[in-house]
């Protein structure tokens, strides 16, 4: 019987258990990654192409060919399309990213014989209206005046050009003028030259009819080689950049710098020190900046893992009067990690935080395949992610000392200050 009188045992003991999936192969090495066995009736397909903005031969083309795949078919307008989908319970994402743009697809399992031949229509026959084409442009338009007008938003412009190069892929951004510049024959030619797949992701349970299926309409899909492109990673502007206006109240901040990937030996290292630093609500800028001076609703840092890069940085916005204070403290907290070392009973909460989250991160089957994406995207171990979970369990307050002086220093930092 259970006894309520008293309290279950605190464990701190962890576990990270990621599913295997089945990988088959398909036509001409292009792979099926299908993790099954799910209880939910619905189904997830991911095609993944070397398609973003490392790819693109003019900014703003791989996001624009990505998003105008479901603008009209051979056989389907774009509003057809809309309606197919929504009729069948079905939702298409498209994302456009920094090394890849992926084409999704969510459907209710009785439904996917439906809706998989109108998807690869969409992958193989897409016309590119003009009509459709100005209309996405002149929204992406809309949102970019807006956007442009935010201090955030120009920050974190600004630090990225900074820090890569205006015309380095992951530095780059797009303006009006390279928005009007694009033709839908640079987008039939980028289609033609990128958007062969080169993984796809099945999450759910298929019957036998349907699996077949699925890989007749795999077939359809053109595969062809192609050059990946090269760029001179080197920094490309200026080490603070400040940038005043007269109207706004408050100053946006972006600082940081360059740094290791996901595929570095002390990527976990790191990932736990920016926990402590800026990573989570407990962390020494939230406590110090916003609870203590109260200069700040919110402040955190974070590493953002790109194929050929990563990158740290920190970001916040506060009062224009109040931005240097910010910027001393922030500087403050910053030489403490790489001076004293990190207190025992902070060092545990902040990794029972972190492996918590980590376990909440694969709560659901769509969520494990996005973990196993992140692995074979990046070309890494099938147990990156155990491994970097017994590395965060192990890691002591000497190793974090040691990491956080090699990738930390703000003596390389790059600022970008806008308001």
């Amino acid at each position: 019987m259970l006894d309520r009188k008293s309290a279950p045992n605190f464990s701190t003991e962890f576990q990270f258990n990621l599913p295997s999936p089945e990988i088959i192969a398909l036509k001409d090495n292009l792979s099926l990654v299908w993790l099954k066995d799910i209880q939910q009736d619905v189904i997830k397909i991911d095609f993944v192409f070397e398609a973003g903005k490392w790819h693109e031969p003019k900014k703003g083309v791989s996001y624009f060919t990505g998003h105008m795949l479901e603008k009209g078919t051979s056989n389907f307008t774009s509003e057809k399309i809309a309606s197919v989908l929504d009729q069948q319970g079905a939702q298409l994402e498209i994302s456009s990213g920094a090394d890849f743009t992926s084409v999704s697809l969510y459907s209710l399992k009785k439904n996917f014989e439906a809706v998989l031949p109108l998807v690869i229509e969409i992958l193989t026959e897409p016309t590119f209206p003009e009509q459709e084409l100005d209309l996405l442009s002149n929204i992406f338009l809309d949102t970019l005046k807006v956007n442009n007008e935010k201090n955030s938003f120009v920050a974190a412009k600004v630090f990225n050009r900074n820090l890569f190069g205006a015309n380095h892929p992951y530095g780059r951004s797009a303006d009006e003028g390279d928005i009007n510049a694009i033709s839908t024959s640079d987008l039939k030619s980028f289609f033609l030259n990128a958007f062969s797949p080169i993984e796809i992701y099945l999450t759910g349970n298929l019957t036998k009819h349907q699996f077949s299926l699925l890989t007749n309409e795999i077939n359809r899909l053109r595969n062809q080689s192609k050059k990946i492109p090269s760029f001179i990673d080197s920094v490309g502007g200026l080490a603070v950049e400040k940038i005043v206006w007269d109207k706004s109240l408050q100053s946006a901040i972006k600082i940081g710098k360059k740094t290791i990937n996901r595929s570095h030996a002390d990527y976990p290292g790191l990932l736990l020190a920016n926990h402590i630093l800026g990573g989570y609500f407990g962390s020494r800028l939230m406590k110090n900046i916003r609870e203590e001076k109260g200069l700040t609703y919110g402040i955190h840092s974070s590493l953002s893992s790109y194929l050929n890069s990563g990158v740290f940085s920190i970001s916040t916005e506060t009062t224009k009067d109040k931005a240097e204070q910010a910027l001393t403290e922030i500087e403050k907290e910053v030489k403490t990690m790489l001076s004293i070392p990190i207190e025992k009973t902070e060092l545990s909460t902040a990794k029972n935080h972190f492996l918590g989250n980590l376990q909440l991160e694969i709560s659901n089957p769509f969520a494990v395949t996005e973990k196993l994406k992140n692995i074979r995207l990046n070309k890494l171990p099938a147990s990156y992610y155990q491994d970097l979970y017994k590395a965060v369990v192990v890691a002591s307050d000497r190793d974090l000392l040691r990491i956080t002086n090699e990738y930390l220093s703000p003596a390389s930092f790059h600022l970008a200050v806008v308001g």
